[in-house]
Order: structure tokens, then sequence, then C-alpha cells
């Protein structure tokens, strides 16, 4: 008998357990996951992956439980699908929960799988991209399932500004699972099939006698629109994988590259129109600031980032002359761009992903103030507007401001000012920077003499005027050298562009510290 026969019992027991493995917790359950709307682990990846390049590692590895029966029931690959494969030719690690094995949940070889993909994600400097959907910790190994998640949680962190990691959440995300997620990046869910809470509508019913359901409590338009926990919400799996695919475009591999550069037939130096009546001449009256941001990046496009929650703020990635950048924005048509708590570690949290990963920041200014209000100073707005204070005076990448209009009191200096350290500021014609709007500084400052006056109503208005002709422009700032330059607005992507190519190279620093006290 030959060598090659003699191997064959063993490439047929290869060949047997592959199919196994593939198999998961077997057809019926396949078919139960794929009635309910959901992809397999296995077919989300093949949708995420590149064709033909995901290589899977640990395909064999059964949990180690022997109590209540576990040792009978052990099912190759335990629940969870890992390895590595690329997106648009770039090396990504991937890991996707199987909920037709035991529900999903996690056992200590499980996440010891998990563990392993980090690690050479850190190693070799690679997105980590996690595919959940899972009931949670397996019950039957107690403590083991416990001390696998705390090392996903020690592992996400760690890799924290390191590599980038993003969480799809495709179906339940429970009790202490919901951490791995919150630490990572980017959240992305799925309308209608997946949820995420640390605790259930039947705990809370027995606790607080509270009636609610999944989607109301944990699902994806919660998350989006009240709680902020998460940054996408998708119509479908097939929708927030190709959601990824698109977001990983925008993003290095891991700190130490620059972001991926595109090429672009976008004119870098077209100058747009529509920019000259988009400010309106009313300082009242509210416009759309995602008009300004469309006319000035590369063809229009702007993926935004937790769009239905805070929409008083507007964050997310776009391209000028094919880099990536991060856009942070007041929106004058919601709160009349005021920065609140929500807006404000909003933009925080994405100020710092962005000085993370080396991605420039530009940033479009309309901001009135900080909205007043007893919920928003006992709720600690002065903290949470700290945090974007902070964010922007920490960042070291390139950042260019654009003050398009109001840009008033501390706001001002929040928003990417020079004074924590923008880069290039640029204002339009039509801005106003003052300590506030006229009318109430007005008020302030000529209390007594309106007192005495006989025509106050008068005498008011033309103070309003004369203090609206010497501050609500931007000529005093650019006299005293904050503002670098007032562009006409129809200039602002060639000027902005012009800036970025001026600060690719920038170099800066922060004094050496194990790392900054930030106002949590």
């Amino acid at each position: 008998m030959d060598g090659t026969s003699e191997k064959d019992p063993l490439r047929a027991r290869l060949e047997q357990m592959e199919k196994q493995a593939e198999l998961g917790g077997g057809a019926d359950r396949i078919a139960k996951q794929h009635e309910s709307g959901k992809l397999t682990a296995r077919e989300r990846i093949e949708l995420l992956l590149d064709p033909g390049s995901f290589c899977e590692l640990d395909k064999f590895v059964t949990h180690r439980s022997s109590d209540f029966g576990m040792g009978d029931k052990k099912i190759l690959g335990d629940g969870v699908v890992t390895g590595y494969g690329t997106v648009e030719g770039r090396q990504v690690f991937v890991f996707a929960q199987d909920f037709t094995v035991f529900g999903g949940s996690l056992s200590g070889a499980y996440a010891q799988k998990i563990c392993k993909i980090m690690d050479m994600a850190t190693r070799v400097g690679a997105p980590v991209i996690g595919l959940n959907d899972s009931g949670g910790a397996r019950i039957q190994e107690g403590v083991e399932s416990l001390a696998g998640y705390a090392d996903i949680f020690l592992r996400n962190t760690l890799a924290s500004g390191v590599v980038p990691q993003l969480s799809l959440i495709m179906g339940p995300c429970a009790g202490g699972a919901v951490y791995s997620p919150a630490i990572t990046d980017f959240i992305l869910m799925v309308k209608d099939t997946s949820y995420m809470f640390i605790t259930g509508p039947d705990v809370i019913k027995t606790v607080t006698h509270e009636e609610v359901t999944k989607e109301a409590l944990g699902g994806a338009l919660t998350h989006n629109q009240k709680s902020g926990v998460a940054h996408f919400a998708a119509e479908n799996e097939q929708a927030a994988i190709l959601m990824t695919r698109e977001l990983l475009s925008f993003l290095p591999s891991n700190n130490q590259e620059d972001p991926p550069v595109q090429p672009c037939d976008d004119d870098p130096f077209r100058a747009e129109e529509s920019l000259k009546t988009i400010v309106p001449s009313n300082p009242n009256k509210p416009y759309d600031i995602k008009d300004i941001i469309r006319a000035v990046v590369d063809h229009k496009h702007f993926l935004e980032v937790a769009e239905h929650f805070a929409k008083n703020i507007v964050v997310g990635f776009a391209r000028m002359n094919g880099r990536p950048v991060g856009i942070v924005a007041n929106q004058p048509a919601v709160l009349a761009g005021c920065l609140d708590i929500d807006a404000s570690v909003k933009a925080a949290r994405f100020v710092r992903f962005c000085d993370c990963f080396n991605i420039p920041l530009v940033t479009f200014v309309d901001v009135p103030g900080f909205l007043p209000g007893t919920d928003q100073e006992w709720g600690g707005i002065i903290t949470h507007g700290a945090k974007l204070l902070y964010a922007f005076a920490e960042a070291t990448v390139p950042k260019v401001t654009v003050i398009t209009r109001k840009a008033y009191g501390g706001a001002y200096d929040v928003m990417a000012s020079k004074h924590i350290r923008a880069d290039i500021n640029y204002a339009y014609p039509t801005a106003e920077i003052a300590v506030m709007g006229p009318e109430g500084a007005v008020n302030i400052i000529f209390r007594n003499e309106l007192g005495k006056a006989q025509d106050a109503a008068s005498e008011r208005a033309r103070l309003v005027n004369e203090y609206r002709d010497k501050f609500a422009n931007p000529f005093k700032a650019a006299e005293l050298g904050y503002i670098d330059e007032v562009i006409r607005p129809e200039q602002t992507r060639a000027r902005v562009i012009r800036a970025l190519e001026m600060l690719k190279d920038k170099r800066q620093e922060n004094l050496p510290r194990k790392h900054g006290n930030i106002p949590l």
C-alpha cells in the first residue's frame, strides 16, 4: 500500500470534521436562524470579507465542561467562528458568534478563541470586527464563562486606540456581554432583529414592575435615538455589513498608519456657488449644516455617525481631495445648534477617535452657546461640556475650523478655536464672534442707560445695531489673529483642502504622561 492511500482515512476524517464544524448547531437550527430573518455566522463572514480571503482558526475547538451533561454535548468550533481575511484587500480579524450552537453562549474555550485573534490583531496592527449574536454567558460553565468575558474586556481596553474595533449587533447581546461592544469604537445594530441591554424585560418587570419589550428596551432605534450607545442602525444584516465595509474604508489599519487615500477626480479647487446663499442673512433663521458639509467634501459624500442621536451636532467621515477627514459641525436646524450634554459627549468621543487614528478634523461652527436649563445644569453640562473642550484641546491631528455664523461665549472656545490649538481657523463674512448675542449684551452693558431712556425700545434697537456692527462680524477676531482668514463661502473647499495639504506632515506631541484625566 502506498503512502497516499494510507493517508486517505485521515483525509476523510478531516473532511468530515470540517463539514461537521461548518454545520454549527445543525440544519434544523440553521433553518430556524433563517426563519427569524438572520444569517448564520459563516454567511455573515462571507458577506463581510473579500471572496475567498477568510482563513479560519480554531475550527475544531470544543468546550471543556462536563457538568450538567455537557460532556456529551460538544460541537466543533463551540459557538464562535474566528479568523482573518481582507476587506478591499486590507487585513482584518473577525469573530462571528453562532447562535445555532448553544444559543451562541460564551464558554471558556469560546472566549480563548476570540482572545487569540484579538492578540494577533494588535500584534500585526489590523482592525477587529465582532459579529455579536449570543444569549450571553454559558450558565453551565459558571465563573469560567465570566472569566472569559473579562479576558475579552481587557483586550478591548488594551487595543483601544491601537487598532480600530467595530461591533455589529446581529441578534441578542445581553448582560455582561454588552460591555465588549461598549468599549469598541463603533456599534452597528440591525433594526428589528438585534438588541442590547444589561437587564432584560423579565427581570425589569420583577424588580421595578415596568413592562417593556426587548425592542423598546434595547433595540436598534432605541440605542441610536435615545441612549446613543449605538452609532448606526441598518435595515437588515446585509446593509449593516455593507456599512461596515464603507466605514473601514475611512480608517487606517492601526494607530501608526495614516488613513487610506483614494484617487479623487472631484476638483479640489471647485468653487461651490450654492454656499453663497446657504447661511441666511437673518441671524435667527435656521439652515441645515449638512448642506455646507456635502457642498465642500469630495463628491458630496458624507458618512454620518450617530445621525439619530443628539442631532444638534453632526459628526462623521468624508474625504477631501481623496484623504479621509472627520467632520464635527453644529446643527443650527436643531436647538439652534446649542451644545448640550448629549451633543458634547457624542462629539468628544468622535474627536478622540479621530485623534487616536490620525484622521484630520474639520469643524464647522455655528453655536449660540450651551443649552440653558435646570435639566442641563443638574445633569452635569459643566463636566460633559468639558469633555468636548478636553478632546479638541488634546487632539494633535491637523485641525481646520470654519465659523459659518455664530460663535458665542464659552462655546466659541470649545469648538476647535485657535486658543485650544486649532491649526487654521477660517470665518465667513457672516460670522458673529462675541461673548453673547447683541440683544443679551446690550441688556447687560446698557442696563442703567436703558432704564433712564425716554424711548427705551428705540434706544435698545440703536444700541443693538451698534453692538452688532462692532462685534457680530469676524473682523475683530481677524485683527487679533484668532481667525487666520475671512473667506468667501464658495472658496471653502479649496481653502480647507489647501490647509489640510499644508498640515499633512504636522508633528505635535503632548507632554509626557501615563494618560490624562478627562472629566468623565
